[in-house]
């Protein structure tokens, strides 16, 4: 079963990842070296958009069927300081100040709990590490999109796997001591109307 909603998640996913997401690790992933730390990896959509040269990259993803398709995913790129691991956000299996840089795409909304999520990315980031990040958020409040958000929430959490579609994740970001140093906000294109609502950029630990 793990496999099947993985291979569901890549089919659901190809149209958001080549009308937004794409475009977005591009640009975000450019100036990404040293050692980094992707957590909530997924199926390993963004292995084509690191850099080549000195990167040694962990892919973290706790989800048995996707953590599989992200192997052989990683296998077929030929990405030998690739590897790839199965811890969560909310407990990173590295020590203190290892990262120069940790990825986050995507996983932010369905975390159980964001805030001890970004502790621990700031706890494994090197002092004036990087923490680059493309979430989808919640609309602006008192906006209709915010209201039906909010209406939906409940049941979307529980058939979308704790996905939440009013997480503040700018203002968690700026929250767990990190300083924003660019943020964009977008449309994320071609998903479901209630999860456009998205952010970007990149926060640094001070």
């Amino acid at each position: 079963m793990a496999s099947v909603s993985a291979f569901l998640y890549d089919k659901y996913m190809a149209r958001v990842e080549n009308a937004s997401l794409k475009k977005w690790r591009e640009e975000l992933f450019a100036g990404v070296k040293g050692d980094v730390l992707e957590i909530g990896a997924g199926t390993g959509a963004s292995i084509d958009f690191y850099p080549s040269g000195d990167i040694r990259l962990i892919m973290a993803e706790p989800d048995e069927g996707m953590r599989n398709r992200l192997k052989q995913r990683l296998a077929r790129s030929g990405r030998a300081t690739f590897s790839v691991a199965s811890g969560s956000a909310e407990n990173i299996d590295a020590a203190d100040e290892s990262f120069d840089f940790v990825i986050s795409s995507l996983v932010c909304c369905s975390v159980m709990d964001v805030g001890k999520a970004l502790q621990e990315i700031k706890r494994v980031l090197k002092p004036g590490g990087r923490f680059i990040f493309i979430e989808h958020v919640a609309a602006e409040k008192g906006s209709a999109k915010r209201k039906w958000q909010e209406r939906f929430n409940p049941l979307w959490v529980k058939v979308a796997r704790n996905c939440h579609l009013n997480r503040e994740t700018e203002q968690a970001i700026s929250a767990a001591g990190f300083r924003i140093e660019e943020i964009k906000n977008d449309t994320m294109r071609s998903s479901n109307p209630l999860v456009r609502p998205a952010i970007r950029g990149v926060a640094v630990k001070c």
